[in-house]
C-alpha cells in the first residue's frame, strides 16, 4: 500500500510517499480501506516531533480518516465490513489502509461524502467536549469563539448555535470574518487591533452592555488569550485548547479570584481513552446535528495524495479556513 511516512522528524520535507506493507488487525481492531484523511494542527507537531504522544518510527502520521471497512478482527462488534465509517486515531490517517481499534471506529450517515467524513472528527469531537464538558455549558449562555475560521474555532461556532448560544467570533481577516458570518455567528469580533487586550473587551461589552461573555473557547493562546480572559463576565469558563498563535500563556490568580471565573484544559483524546462512553455519545450527538441540517464541515481544499505536502503547508501556513483534506483513494 502507499503511505505517507515519516523516518525522521522535523520539517515537512522529511515527510515521503513509499510503498509500505499491508497492516494486520487485531481481535478488536479494524482494517479500514482510508478514502480521505483530514489534516490537523497536532500533525504538523507530530512530524517535527514536538507532540506529547509519538511512535516508533518510521511511522504515518494522520489522526483524522473516513473510509471503508476491509476486515474486522474477532471481537470487533461496532462495524462490519463494507461500513463507511470515519475514526480518529493516534497516527497512521495518511495511508491507504490503516488499523484502528474498534470503538474509535463510528459508520458514517448515509449522505456524508468522505472528505466531510474526514473533517468531522478531531475538531468537531474537540468543540463539543470543550462546551459541553468542560465549559459545561447552559442555555443562554454566550460564547465568543478564538479563532472561529479554523478548524476547531468554526466547528465550536457550529456547535454553540446548534446548541442555541449566543456566539461572538473572534478573527483577524474580512475573509474570516466573512466565513463566521456565513455560519450564523451573532457578532464578530476583530483581534487585528491596536491595543488588543482593551479593544477585545470593548468590543465584546458593547455587544454585551457591559456584562461580558459567559464562555471562552481558546484554541489560540497568546495576546488573543489574555485580551479574551478580560472579556469574561462575572462566573465566565475560558477552555484552554491550544496554542496556535505561538505563545503559551500565564494566569495571574488574583485576577481569577476577583470575577469567580475559571481557565479549564482541554486534552480531548484523554476522554476517548478514559471515558469511550462519553466519546461515543458526543459522536452520536454530532452526527444527530448533521443529520438534521444544523450544520456541515467547510472543507477549503482536497489535495490528491501525491500533494501531500501542500495540505499540510497550508496548515502550517495558517492559510487554512475551516478544514483541508488529504484524497487518498
Amino acid at each position: 500500500m502507499r503511505a505517507i511516512v515519516l523516518h525522521q522528524h522535523g520539517p515537512l520535507e522529511n515527510l515521503v510517499l513509499e510503498e509500505r506493507p499491508a497492516p494486520v488487525p487485531g481481535p478488536n481492531e479494524v482494517l479500514v480501506d482510508v478514502h480521505a484523511a483530514g489534516v490537523n494542527f497536532p500533525d504538523l507537531m507530530v512530524v517535527e516531533g514536538s507532540y506529547q504522544l509519538l511512535p516508533p518510527r518510521p511511522f504515518s502520521p494522520g489522526k483524522d480518516l473516513a473510509g471503508v471497512v476491509a476486515a474486522v478482527g474477532r471481537e470487533v462488534t461496532t462495524c462490519r465490513v463494507g461500513d463507511r465509517i470515519l475514526a480518529q486515531v493516534e497516527w497512521g490517517a495518511f495511508a491507504e489502509q490503516c488499523v484502528v481499534p474498534a470503538p474509535q471506529c463510528f459508520v458514517m450517515p448515509q449522505k456524508m461524502p468522505y472528505e466531510e467524513g474526514a473533517a468531522f472528527g478531531l475538531v468537531y469531537l474537540t468543540a463539543y467536549f470543550a462546551l459541553v464538558e468542560r465549559a459545561e455549558f447552559k442555555p443562554g449562555d454566550s460564547v465568543l469563539v478564538n479563532g472561529a475560521a479554523g478548524g476547531v474555532g468554526l466547528a465550536s461556532v457550529q456547535i454553540a448555535k446548534a446548541l442555541g448560544a449566543t456566539v461572538l467570533a473572534a478573527v483577524d481577516s474580512d475573509e474570516k470574518a466573512a466565513l463566521a458570518t456565513e455560519n450564523g455567528v451573532d457578532r464578530v469580533v476583530r483581534t487585528d487591533v491596536p491595543d488588543l487586550k482593551d479593544a477585545l473587551r470593548a468590543q465584546v461589552h458593547e455587544f454585551t452592555d457591559k456584562r461580558g461573555v459567559d464562555i471562552v473557547i481558546d484554541p489560540v493562546g497568546g495576546d488573543v488569550f489574555d485580551a479574551s480572559l478580560r472579556a469574561l463576565a462575572w462566573c465566565g469558563r475560558l477552555v484552554v485548547i491550544g496554542f496556535a498563535g505561538g505563545g503559551i500563556p500565564e494566569v495571574k490568580a488574583g485576577y481569577l479570584l476577583v470575577k469567580n471565573i475559571s481557565v479549564i484544559g482541554l486534552q480531548v483524546t484523554d476522554y476517548r481513552d478514559r471515558e469511550p462512553h462519553k466519546w461515543r455519545a458526543a459522536q452520536a450527538k454530532l452526527f444527530e446535528f448533521y443529520e438534521h441540517g444544523r450544520f456541515r464541515p467547510h472543507v477549503m481544499a482536497v489535495y490528491p495524495m501525491e500533494k501531500f505536502r501542500d495540505a499540510l503547508s497550508a496548515v502550517h501556513e495558517r492559510r487554512v479556513l475551516g478544514k483541508v483534506v488529504i484524497a487518498i483513494r
